[in-house]
């Protein structure tokens, strides 16, 4: 294999070619991205068959390799960073028992092996007492669940810090530097041991720690006077995903067991669920740009420095939906001095800043802006960093309590709503807020309730503002609220795992920090990783906001366009991007007012199962998969994003059952973003359905698998059909979607109907959500073009009328096997106007 210096990119390889089978078969690789101006050099795939091991265990191997065949023999592993590989064989009857699995655990753990809701998996439940707490001083119980049995790899999620969560990864011997609260183990008979720490139930939080043995330590803190326990789920599995899905859907089970809500709590949430809720918006919130102040307009925020933020966007053309007026628009004392040492005074906006108050700025940019259908404004669960001012009016208001906080950056004592009195303020300040015009919230610093120091503060506080936030913003925006700074371990499981109510969005990891450069691909990558907990919780994941002129910025547009999650920017005024946005938004038919949408999956973005035990510098491709479905009838396609988290150029080849939702029975192209290069067909039994990817420093790519849409097979009698009906045989067609986009195949709502005709004429129908270049792969569209006249078989309809000629034409690339209908430039020459729904129609005609 061929290779530029070590800093440069590998060179492309040839189109793919079946070779000579022997023992190890070899094959040439087809697909590549970003390949203008490469050399073509060969990229060969070997494959062998093994027979199963006699012995249990994994099998080891490494490679040698030669330059040429005049050259030396080499082993590749003293030639690069490439240590020996492994082969996990699994066993066809998994071992029973937990201690199979888990060696010399505490006698103090109650186990119960319990019925998994996930095929293949065995799973259990754990118990253990906890000594209650004394006073202010929680109780802490520490119970030994033993060392994993015969891992080689292990993966867990931990505390990076009280808000946030992160992957960490080892080998041998487990050490995670941080809580955990969730940890797997790949078991050298290629089986998943996957532990779960449960909270948020008898006021009890519940982590793993590590011991210098290596034993898996539940520790467990009781807020509570009275006993609690500590609860551990552990399920093993032929996947990670499916042994995960076992301990997850149990936790939900526990969770539910054990509502802990008011019963004045929980009929108020019954009637806002009933009364307020009203899902017809939540499209729009979350398939709307979104446009942030935070990064944008800075810390010293005010309602001109918005005004022409939105005055800049509207001249370039960039549409938002959504806006979200960040930090530093509230009313706080102590001006100057740090944010936690400032504290909340009042409802309205502060006047040095919005002198007017909040009321004028909302109608004032709602009335100049018409696009923008949702404004948010930020707080602080608490009110502010500083909790309440003891001198302001909200302090006059509501009852208030003295709390201390956990020594450390934003230790000390603050003020906050007393809990007798947080429902009201909460039913208060959101119903201010929508008369005010905002009609949706982010709401930061939730952690806060975690870092309150003495037990009976957070036994008071913890459940009380989750319930009474979540109440107050189903009543009033329909739970158009975002939650942040809130992966604390009881709030995951009392607000966010729960399905007795809608979906809620939720910061899904740490701040997108411009300045500094370290930061963004452990961004995308914690992201990917924590997404494979949160894909499980009620929420909608939000991977946070990014400028679209950053050297990350295309990095972090391609993150945000697969991660099925809204997308967010913060761009400095007049600092945008405009074809970036372009690729990730779309234009719907609406005209009044119009409006630009994000394609956005419908399923959560998360790392692929190959990946789980890869860590941050192992040297590969962060994989990242998602599947869009269609309709219930199964069509859909699947996603693939490829990143490249190392400081060095990587080259990989990736196989067709990385991407998610893929069948056996189905034949797929794969098609690359932004290269816009198109596979031949493949399928999963195949010899050689593989992806060869090739990428720089920063370097990205998405790949998007489409199903191919074939006529139906000929029955036992038509033996006698024509030539032309024996051509509609051989036809295959993909729907691409809209071309250009990061995520195109979103653009095509449910499943698109292909039809044959006595004649041998193929229809297509497509309906789309949105509009811009429509790509149609048709594998015949070479022969059309050798007979001349192509345009004599393609007819192309909207609305029962043929499309201009000159907006329909043939990709360049791709083998000529594109056809490209500019759905955008069709609709505004053919004077069309939107009906009473919002979508396109598109018929296709081939003949």
């Amino acid at each position: 294999m061929e290779r530029t210096s070590a800093t440069g990119n590998f060179k492309r390889p040839s189109k793919i070619r079946l070779v000579n089978q022997a023992i190890l078969s070899s094959c040439k690789v087809q697909l590549v991205i970003q390949t203008a101006s490469r050399p073509q050099v060969y990229r060969r795939w070997f494959s062998i068959t093994l027979p199963k091991p006699s012995r249990p265990g994994p099998v080891y191997f490494t490679l040698k390799f030669r330059l040429s065949s005049t050259d030396t023999w080499r082993w590749v592993n003293e030639h690069s960073n490439l240590r020996d590989g492994a082969l996990h064989f699994q066993p066809q009857t998994p071992p029973g028992g937990l201690e199979q699995y888990l060696k010399d655990f505490s006698q103090d753990f109650s186990v119960s092996q319990v019925e998994s809701e996930t095929p293949d998996t065995q799973l259990w439940s754990l118990t253990s007492p906890v000594k209650p707490a004394e006073g202010k001083a929680s109780g802490i119980t520490e119970t030994s669940l033993g060392v994993p049995r015969s891992f080689s790899r292990w993966f867990s999620l931990v505390r990076i810090w009280s808000p946030w969560l992160g992957p960490r990864h080892g080998e041998g011997k487990f050490s995670p530097t941080e809580d955990a609260i969730l940890s797997s183990f790949l078991r050298m008979d290629g089986l998943n041991l996957v532990l779960l720490a449960v909270s948020g139930v008898d006021e009890v939080l519940t982590v793993f720690k590590p011991d210098n043995d290596g034993n898996v330590i539940v520790q467990s803190r009781n807020d509570s006077p009275e006993g609690g326990q500590a609860r551990v789920l552990a399920a093993v599995g032929a996947t990670f995903n499916t042994a995960l899905a076992a301990v997850m859907y149990h936790a939900r089970k526990i969770v539910a067991g054990y509502d802990t809500m008011s019963k004045i709590s929980r009929e108020e949430m019954q009637h806002a669920l009933e009364k307020d809720v009203r899902p017809q918006y939540m499209e729009n919130w979350y398939d709307g740009l979104t446009y942030c102040t935070w990064n944008a307009l800075g810390q010293d925020l005010n309602e001109q420095k918005i005004f022409n933020a939105l005055n800049i966007l509207k001249s370039k053309g960039i549409e938002v939906t959504n806006l979200i007026i960040d930090d530093n628009w509230q009313s706080l004392d102590h001006h100057g001095q740090s944010q936690f040492q400032r504290g909340w005074t009042d409802f309205d906006a502060n006047r040095r800043g919005f002198p007017k108050g909040l009321k004028h700025t909302v109608f004032t940019l709602r009335d100049q802006h018409p696009n923008i259908q949702h404004v948010a404004v930020w707080h602080a669960l608490l009110g502010y960093w500083g909790g309440v001012s003891p001198d302001g009016n909200i302090a006059k208001t509501y009852k208030t309590r003295k709390v201390r906080k956990a020594e450390g950056l934003t230790g000390g004592e603050i003020t906050v709503v007393h809990e007798d009195d947080v429902p009201r303020m909460y039913d208060d300040f959101y119903r201010f807020l929508l008369e005010s015009g905002i009609d949706s919230v982010k709401t930061d610093a939730q952690f806060f309730l975690d870092l309150m120091d003495d037990a009976d503060d957070r036994r008071r506080f913890m459940k009380t503002y989750q319930d009474a936030w979540t109440i107050a913003s189903l009543r009033y925006f329909s739970i158009k609220a975002i939650s942040c700074m809130s992966q604390t371990p009881q709030i995951l499981f009392h607000t966010q795992l729960p399905t007795n109510r809608p979906r809620l969005m939720v910061r899904n990891s740490d701040d997108f920090f411009p300045d500094i450069p370290s930061s963004h691909p452990f961004h995308i990558f914690t992201n990917a990783l924590t997404s494979l907990f949160t894909s499980h919780l009620n929420v909608l994941p939000d991977w946070d906001m990014f400028q679209t002129t950053h050297p990350y910025s295309s990095f972090h547009a391609a993150a945000r366009a697969l991660s099925g999650g809204p997308i967010s920017i913060t761009d400095h005024p007049a600092s945008h991007s405009l074809p970036l946005i372009a690729s990730l938004t779309a234009p719907t038919i609406s005209p009044d007012p119009p409006r630009t949408i994000i394609l956005r999956p419908n399923n959560i973005a998360k790392c692929i199962e190959q990946g789980v035990y890869v860590p941050y510098h192992a040297q590969r491709f962060l994989q990242l998969g998602n599947y869009h479905s269609g309709s219930t009838a199964g069509y859909g396609v699947g996603f693939l994003g490829v990143f490249n988290m190392s400081e060095q150029a990587l080259a990989e080849l990736v196989p067709l059952n990385h991407f998610p939702g893929v069948k056996k029975e189905e034949r797929y192209v794969v098609r690359a973003f932004p290269s816009g290069e198109l596979s031949e067909p493949m399928a999963l039994e195949d010899q050689l359905p593989v992806v060869d990817l090739e990428l720089g420093v920063k370097g990205w790519g998405v790949l998007t698998a489409h199903p191919l849409l074939t006529c139906p097979p000929p029955s036992p009698s038509a033996s006698d059909r024509n030539d032309n009906e024996g051509a509609c045989r051989r036809m295959e067609i993909a729907i691409l979607g809209l071309l250009g986009k990061f995520t195109g195949a979103c653009a095509v709502i449910g499943t698109p109907r292909l039809t044959t005709h006595p004649e041998g004429a193929v229809t297509v129908k497509i309906t789309l959500k949105a509009l811009g270049v429509l790509g149609v792969y048709i594998s015949t569209l070479p022969e059309m073009v050798m007979e001349g006249k192509w345009e004599d078989h393609i007819l192309v309809l909207i609305r029962e009328r043929a499309v201009p000629v000159h907006t329909v034409k043939i990709g360049e690339g791709n083998s000529g096997k594109v056809l490209e209908v500019d759905v955008e430039a069709a609709w505004k020459e053919m004077g069309l106007v939107a009906g009473w729904g919002r979508e396109v129609e598109v018929v296709v005609m081939v003949h």
